[in-house]
């Protein structure tokens, strides 16, 4: 049975869709730093990759801390926010998954295999990474 409420405390360790928080922190965090540690031919696309990354990454460890402090306690609509955060970080991780494939298609031939090798973790993690998101958002507006 779904529950229509938030979780709290020790809740967002055990219960689904809220246990895939640790999931969208873990692999957003591994894009950012294959980001970070590969070379930037394109610097526009990388630098968009990075910021949406980095951005959701903060947004959900903002979010994974008000609900461990039980911080959404009082009578707010955090649900709707939640969804919508949801929605917005897999629309976000959506285009820069697609972005990094293209950059990492282009940058085939003409960087060393192990550079070649970030850039495609950095978007199979990219792709995961927006695959979790839009679960937790589906699974929070039923």
């Amino acid at each position: 049975m779904w529950r229509w409420r938030l979780p709290r405390g020790v809740e967002v360790f055990t219960a689904c869709p809220d246990l895939l928080f640790i999931f969208e922190f873990v692999f957003g965090g591994l894009v950012w730093i294959l980001i970070a540690s590969s070379l930037v031919p394109f610097p526009l696309i990388q630098g968009w990759v990075m910021f949406v990354s980095l951005s959701c990454f903060i947004g959900t460890t903002a979010l994974l801390f008000v609900y461990i402090t039980d911080g959404n306690k009082w009578n707010i609509p955090c649900l709707e926010q939640d969804t919508t955060y949801h929605y917005i970080a897999s629309l976000f991780y959506l285009s820069a998954s697609v972005l990094e494939a293209w950059a990492t298609v282009t940058m085939e031939g003409s960087i060393t295999p192990e550079h070649f090798l970030e850039n495609v973790f950095a978007t199979v993690f990219a792709c995961l990474v927006t695959l979790l998101y839009m679960v937790h958002a589906c699974c929070l507006c039923r």
